[in-house]
């Protein structure tokens, strides 16, 4: 590895997060150079061994092969930094390891400072450190049955060029948009808005809280703190008006039951 032109790999299955982070990435470290960006961890992958960077930044949760299985393939021939939404157990994993990692939204900050890590570690030459124990304990963590998790408080979601964060609470509804969902939130103005999330419907309705948010068609999920009244129409379907928008929401016969009288 070269200490005087050092190169990367970043991989993001989100191309406007993995922008992003190829932009911070400039800007800490204007001498690394990034020669590939990879949507998952197959690309990431091939295009490590084509081009062989110092340095790879590797989202955890990616389709398919996901990080931990391309750190795996990569081994200890580059430095490897994960990437990663808020996961108690990984960031502990890694904390316990030594490894270097980035929560998502990357902070400037903690950017600087693995950036100073990496730097060193590559003026050094000293040998890369060895992650088939931690990979293997992430793997078998990942393979025993899940804990039932937290209901989901913030949605990343796509406003134009913008990565938006978003309080679920703040969600009037969820329609499917073919693979992406679009969601209708309230802003902070109150003046409601829409947004693009590239997570399924069904996906997104696993993670959210089923006292608030309840599906009422095959392509919408509402928050029922957001409905005002529900008009009854016919062959046992009904239609939803919202408090704060103009939208009505079609309930199909499926889902009907949610909106009867006790």
């Amino acid at each position: 590895m070269s200490a005087a032109a050092p190169t990367a790999l970043v991989a993001e299955d989100e191309p406007l997060l993995r922008r992003a982070l190829v932009r911070q990435l400039a800007d800490a470290w204007p001498a690394l150079t990034v020669v590939a960006e990879a949507r998952n961890g197959r690309e990431a992958v091939e295009r490590f061994e084509a081009l062989r960077p110092d340095v790879c930044f590797l989202d955890v949760h990616m389709p398919g092969l996901d990080g931990i299985d391309a750190a795996r393939a990569i081994g200890r021939r580059a430095h490897v930094v994960f990437v990663t939404a808020y996961d108690q157990y990984a960031v502990q994993a890694f904390e316990q390891g030594a490894v270097d990692y980035l929560v998502k939204p990357v902070e400037a900050a903690r950017l600087a400072d693995t950036v100073a890590r990496l730097q060193a570690g590559l003026l050094s030459a000293s040998p890369i450190a060895d992650l088939a124990p931690l990979l293997e304990a992430l793997a078998q963590r990942h393979a025993a049955p899940a804990t039932p998790a937290p209901p989901l408080r913030w949605l990343r979601a796509s406003v134009g060029n913008d990565v938006r964060l978003i309080a679920v609470e703040d969600i009037d509804y969820l329609r499917s948009d073919e693979k992406y969902t679009r969601i209708a939130w309230r802003g902070e103005s109150g003046k409601g808005g829409e947004a693009l999330v590239r997570t399924p419907l069904k996906d997104l309705l696993a993670q959210l809280d089923p006292v608030h948010f309840v599906q009422v068609h095959r392509a919408v999920v509402v928050n029922l703190r957001a409905v005002s009244h529900v008009v009854r129409g016919e062959n046992e379907t009904a239609r939803l008006h919202l408090k704060s928008r103009a939208d009505v929401l079609p309930v199909s016969r499926r889902y009907v039951h949610h909106f009867r009288a006790g």
